[in-house]
C-alpha cells in the first residue's frame, strides 16, 4: 500500500485529489494538508511514500514546504498544479530545484473528456515517485570543481551539438549543467526533458534563467544556433536532419515516451556521428541508453551522469552498463567536460 498526504489549500481541490487517489487500491491517503506549515506537523506523525504538492498555499507555499521537507523528512514530492500561469510555473520549477521529483497538472474534471488520462497520469506519477529513494537536501550545494586533469579533454574542432537526455531528477540537474557553460558557447544544445504537458513553455523560461544563453522551443526546420539551448513542443519527438537542421515528429512514442531521448539521440549519431557530444542524465527506465552506445560507436564522445548524484540512476546506469559512456561524471564535471571540449572553437572566445 503506497501511503499519500494530500498538501492543497482548497478544500474541493483537496477531496477532489484524494477521490482519484483513493480509485486505486495500491493507494492510501493517511493525511490532507491546506498549507506547508500543516504538512509538516503531519509529517512529525506520519511517514508517507510519496507526498502531493499544491504551489499556491496560505501561510506556507509549496516551494517553502518542499524545501523544509527535503532538508529535514526527505519525502517524494510530486507538485499537482491547477495552473499553467507564469507565477506558478516559476514556483513549480523552484520546487523542483529544492528536490521534489515530479510534476503533473491536476486532472481536469469528472465530465471533461481528459479526465481519464489525467488521473491515470496522477495515479501513474504517485506511484513511480513511491519508489524512489530521495535523500536530505543542505542548504549548501557542491561547489564547481575542476576537472581532474587525467579527465580535462582537448577541445574538439569537430563538434558541432551538444545533445541531452534526462527524465526524474533531470530539471535541476540540467539547470546545474547549463548555468556552468560559458555565455557565448560555440555550438547548440539540444535538449530533451520528460515532463508533463503545458510545462514546456515555463521550463525553456527557467532554463534560460539559469544559463548564460536563451534556451527555446525548437521549431521544425530551424537551423540551431550556437550559444543557444532548445527543448521540442509538447508531445512531439525532436532530432536532427543535415545541415543541422531540427526535425519534430509525431511519430510513435518510443520507450512509452514522446519526446524521447532515444530519438534525439539516435538521430544525432545518424547525421553528426563523431562531431557531436551526447550527454544522458538521471531518469527511470532506459530511455536513450541503447541510443547513447550508437553515438560511441559513431566516434561521438558521451557522458553519463554518476549514480552518486542522480535521483534515480536508471537511464545513465544502463548506459554505462552497455559502455555507452566514455565518461561518467557529476553534473559539476558535466559542464566543466562541455565547457573545456568547445574552448576557442569560435576563435579564442569563451
Amino acid at each position: 500500500m503506497i501511503k499519500v498526504i494530500v498538501v492543497e489549500d482548497s478544500p474541493v481541490a483537496r477531496e477532489y485529489l484524494t477521490y482519484i487517489l483513493t480509485s486505486d487500491p495500491a493507494i492510501q491517503v493517511v493525511g490532507t494538508a491546506n498549507n506547508g506549515v500543516e504538512a509538516l506537523e503531519i509529517l512529525r506523525h506520519n511517514k508517507p511514500d510519496v507526498i502531493t504538492m499544491d504551489i499556491h498555499m496560505p501561510i506556507m507555499d509549496g516551494f517553502e514546504a518542499t524545501r523544509r521537507i527535503m532538508e529535514t523528512v526527505p519525502t517524494p514530492i510530486v507538485i499537482v498544479s491547477g495552473s499553467s500561469g507564469a507565477s506558478e510555473v516559476a514556483s513549480t520549477f523552484r520546487a523542483m530545484e529544492a528536490g521534489a521529483l515530479a510534476v503533473v497538472r491536476r486532472p481536469p474534471g469528472m465530465n471533461h473528456e481528459a479526465f481519464e488520462a489525467g488521473s491515470k497520469e496522477l495515479l501513474q506519477t504517485v506511484k513511480l515517485m513511491s519508489e524512489i529513494k530521495v535523500v536530505r537536501r543542505t542548504a549548501r550545494e557542491r561547489a564547481f570543481a575542476p576537472l581532474p586533469v587525467a579527465q580535462a579533454p582537448r577541445a574538439d574542432a569537430r563538434i558541432q551539438v551538444v545533445a541531452i537526455g534526462a527524465s526524474t531528477g533531470g530539471p535541476p540537474v540540467l539547470q546545474k549543467v547549463l548555468s556552468g557553460l560559458p555565455r557565448n558557447l560555440p555550438v547548440p544544445v539540444l535538449i530533451v526533458q520528460h515532463i508533463a504537458s503545458g510545462f514546456v513553455q515555463g521550463f525553456a523560461e527557467w532554463l534560460s534563467g539559469a544559463a548564460h544563453f536563451p534556451v527555446h522551443i525548437a521549431s521544425h526546420s530551424e537551423v540551431p544556433l550556437s550559444g543557444h539551448g532548445y527543448v521540442p513542443p509538447d508531445d512531439l519527438h525532436m532530432g536532427v536532419a543535415s545541415g543541422p537542421r531540427i526535425v519534430l515528429s509525431n511519430h510513435p512514442p518510443e520507450n512509452g515516451l514522446r519526446p524521447s531521448v532515444a530519438y534525439l539521440f539516435r538521430s544525432v549519431a545518424q547525421v553528426l556521428g563523431p562531431s557531436a557530444v551526447g550527454v544522458l542524465l538521471t531518469g527511470m527506465g532506459r530511455d536513450g541508453a541503447d541510443e547513447l552506445k550508437a553515438m560511441k560507436d559513431k566516434g561521438a564522445i558521451t557522458i553519463a551522469q554518476d549514480e552518486e548524484s542522480s535521483v534515480v540512476h536508471g537511464m545513465p546506469g544502463e548506459a554505462i552498463k552497455l559502455g555507452a559512456a566514455t565518461h561518467v561524471l557529476p553534473p559539476e564535471g558535466i559542464a566543466a567536460m562541455l565547457a573545456a571540449l568547445v574552448k576557442n572553437r569560435d576563435g579564442g572566445h569563451q
